[in-house]
């Protein structure tokens, strides 16, 4: 029998000031979704209390622009295991250039890191030459911010048989 969980991947929704709510999309994701895995940059703590009570499961950290409560109830680095695939989440990796070689060196044991504070989607796989030469990067963008990104975007994805799988950058229509 294969199992799967759907997760929706989230990052800088940075409410307010970058909007006023979050798109009507984004909620219908999080009804779909088994885990919703959001990195960083809630900005206000009622964010976090609203995706809380209409997720299943919400697994989140926090980001450069939270502070005060967002800090105190939220993690640097998040870890779970999700069906057999570990997941590691922290809002800021630095630069893009060497990103892979670092974060597989941060993160040994993970299979997936989800991260986010650039807005721009994110999808690759550390090479043989790192620590962890298995390890997937993805960072989902921003469903409320594109700044110089063509639209705002989430990110679906499926735990199933033990791995990841069915990985989509979404598009998000940002109507509240």
């Amino acid at each position: 029998m294969t199992t799967e969980t759907r997760l929706l991947l989230l990052a800088d929704t940075h409410i307010p000031p970058r909007a006023r709510a979050m798109p009507a999309q984004v909620w219908d994701e999080v009804a779909r979704a088994d885990v919703v895995l959001h990195a960083g940059d809630w900005v206000e703590e009622a964010v976090l209390d609203q995706l809380g009570a209409r997720s299943r499961r919400l697994v989140g950290v926090w980001g450069n622009n939270d502070d005060g409560a967002l800090r105190a109830r939220l993690p640097e680095v998040a870890r779970v295991e999700i069906g057999g695939v570990r997941i590691a989440m922290v809002h800021e990796t630095g630069a893009a250039r060497g990103r892979e070689r670092r974060m597989a060196e941060a993160f040994p044991d993970a299979d997936v890191l989800v991260f986010g504070h650039s807005h721009i989607p994110w999808d690759t796989v550390a090479g043989p030459d790192t620590a962890n030469p298995g390890l997937r990067l993805l960072n989902p963008g921003s469903p409320t911010d594109r700044r110089r990104q063509p639209v705002c975007t989430l990110m679906r994805a499926v735990v199933r048989d033990g791995g990841l799988a069915d990985v989509e950058l979404v598009p998000v229509d940002r109507t509240p």
